[in-house]
């Protein structure tokens, strides 16, 4: 006979975690009534039977935070987590708690959370937020119980936090690729088994079912066909919808994910979605609008060579992110990507564009579904370009599938009336490949007239003083404004193992360059970011942020300072970039910066020489 599930072991798992907390002397804990006459008041017709007083399981005020509420419902049963509809208050933990919110919010910011299970390893918990006098609940965080510092710090976005969650989700990204590799998922293919969980863990129900499908079979055949069922949703039609999902089939028919794993040490899917749930759908749903993926994609392939060929190399989410500011952008612009990878500039645009909306829903709404505009021609960067802006609520159907050189797509992109143009073009690897002015031309043409363009590409580009690459720079000048160029640090892709060294151009379309018109030259060599050997390039020490607003206000302003920015009157002829043209401040030099020349000197000529 089964044991009998018994809700108090629920409650003790909760209570004995934040009595562990080392804020909870900051605290008040209270268990199913209230002291604080106004929560009292809140909850005097709040029971889950339909009448009376409710009772939740716990509830949680903190000293520092007077507005913001959390309350907790248990259920012994796993299966007892969240009804279909979220209707059955009094037998399922999500129904319940969140019926609590709806009156608590009121008068509160109210983080609910449902916990079930009576296993501590084996639990279900789920967070959302009601924001005071709202009626949207929001989910947030991942399937795991939260030491109050990481609950305020989501709740505050606060950017040490973030920082420091961001580190824990790169190690993830090794470990998880550590698995993936052990069941034999080829590289190409792991971005794609992330992307996919993402997606179907999106849907209601997957997301209340999925731990209780104990054959692998089953799961991984459920999965793919809760993928179909999203992006049905999400007007995707026809030939488009069945293209993407030859992507994500390999799933159900995969041995290592439909068969019963005989190791201790190999995941099975169930454990996979799990674990992807807890460490990325926790960071994405607290701190949003962020190319997860991207990052994903750059360490499933860090050591294979299967995407150099193709010259593909993912921007650094700062870099994405420092673009929109470079373009100051606003509420109203339209942007475009004509090489959008995996959709980081997008992810970036929307996430900035957004942040300016102050909670005006309708813009943005009108952001995600007709501000957003990308071309990708890769056929295995395509479904994760999609999947990026799917998870992020975009319209989806504005990712184009092919070359941005097409006709028919130009004509398609030019009726948006695009106003920013963002791009990292496929990098030159051949010469019979594009040139990655050609990709900048491209992007310019689609673009309103004085809209800005920012691209990064080599800084072999802008030194260029010969042949196709000078013709195509003279064209550049002839029918645009180059406004500004930013060497980029040398070591900016080292997570993407690339040793290509870069430089960011802005330019204003439609305007030729005037005669007198100086340029921007920015010598941005330190960003603030350095390599440990396990862990990858990082903002470590958080010095990023007061970095961009020097390099921002340097440009804003055309500021010439020693050792940092020069503007310069320059031709097609000349070299664009900052190292031609600036001063350099000899009293700051030190016997160490002898030797990092040096060094950078040789790793140079190691790289172009290889």
């Amino acid at each position: 006979m089964a044991k009998k599930l018994n809700e108090r072991d629920t409650e003790n798992i909760v209570r004995q975690h934040f009595q562990k907390d080392k804020l909870f002397k900051n605290i008040t804990f209270e268990e199913q009534s209230s002291k604080n006459p106004r929560i009292t008041k809140l909850l005097k017709n709040a029971s889950k039977n339909g009448s009376g007083i409710g009772k939740p399981e716990f509830l949680i005020s903190i000293d520092d935070e007077k507005d913001l509420l959390i309350v907790v419902e248990c259920k012994a049963d796993i299966l007892k987590h969240e009804s279909k509809n979220r209707d059955e208050f009094a037998d399922f933990a999500v129904d319940g708690v969140l019926l609590y919110s709806s009156y608590l919010s009121k008068e509160y910011n109210v983080l609910s959370l449902a916990v079930s299970g009576v296993e501590k390893d084996n639990i279900k918990v789920s967070y959302f937020l009601q924001k005071t006098g709202l009626s949207d609940v929001e989910q947030i965080f991942g399937n795991r119980l939260l030491p109050l510092d990481d609950i305020l710090a989501g709740f505050k976005q606060d950017e040490a936090r973030k920082n420091e969650k961001y580190k824990e989700l790169l190690e993830y990204s090794q470990i998880l690729n550590e698995q993936l590799h052990k069941l034999k998922i080829k590289e190409d293919k792991r971005s794609l088994l992330v992307s996919g969980v993402l997606i179907a863990l999106d849907n209601k129900n997957f997301y209340r079912d999925y731990a209780g499908i104990s054959s692998n079979k089953i799961l991984s055949s459920t999965l793919v066909g809760t993928i179909k069922e999203q992006l049905k949703t999400e007007d995707l039609q026809g030939d488009k919808i069945d293209r993407l999902m030859e992507n994500y089939n390999f799933i159900a028919t995969h041995p290592s994910l439909t068969k019963l794993q005989k190791s201790k040490e190999l995941k099975t899917l169930r454990e996979l979605t799990n674990d992807i749930d807890e460490n990325i759908n926790g960071y994405v749903r607290t701190y949003k609008y962020y190319d997860v993926l991207g990052q994903f994609y750059i360490e499933f392939l860090r050591y294979s060579n299967s995407d150099k060929g193709l010259g593909i190399v993912l921007t650094p989410p700062h870099i994405t992110d420092f673009f929109t500011d470079i373009v100051d952008i606003k509420t109203d612009d339209v942007v475009l990507d004509n090489c959008t990878g995996t959709g980081g500039f997008l992810v970036s645009a929307m996430k900035n564009m957004i942040d300016k909306c102050n909670g005006d829903s309708s813009q943005e709404n009108s952001i995600k579904q007709h501000q957003l505009y990308g071309i990708e021609y890769q056929p295995e960067m395509y479904p994760l370009a999609v999947s990026n802006m799917f998870l992020h609520g975009d319209g989806k159907s504005n990712i184009l599938s092919g070359s941005c050189f097409d006709e028919d797509i130009i004509k398609t992109i030019k009726t948006k009336k695009p106003t920013v143009g963002f791009l990292n073009p496929p990098y030159k690897s051949d010469k019979s490949d594009v040139e990655e002015f050609e990709f900048v031309l491209n992007n310019l043409e689609c673009l309103e007239k004085k809209s800005l363009c920012v691209a990064i590409i080599p800084m072999s580009c802008a030194l260029a003083q010969k042949g196709e690459r000078l013709r195509l720079k003279e064209k550049l000048l002839s029918k645009h404004t180059l406004k500004a160029v930013f060497s980029m640090p040398n070591e900016l892709f080292k997570n993407s193992k690339v040793g290509v060294v870069t430089c960011i151009m802005v330019f204003e379309a439609r305007i030729p360059q005037p005669k007198n018109k100086k340029t921007f030259f920015g010598y941005f060599k330190d960003d603030g970011f350095f390599n440990k050997k396990t862990k990858g390039r990082f903002d470590y020490d958080n010095k990023w942020i007061n970095i961009k607003d020097t390099w921002l206000g340097l440009y804003f302003n055309n500021e010439e300072k020693v050792g940092f920015s020069k503007t310069k009157k320059v031709t097609a002829k000349d070299e664009w970039c900052a190292e031609a043209y600036m001063e350099t401040d000899y009293s700051t030099l030190t016997q160490d910066d002898f030797q990092k020349v040096l060094n950078d000197f040789v790793a140079f000529g190691v790289i172009y020489e290889s």
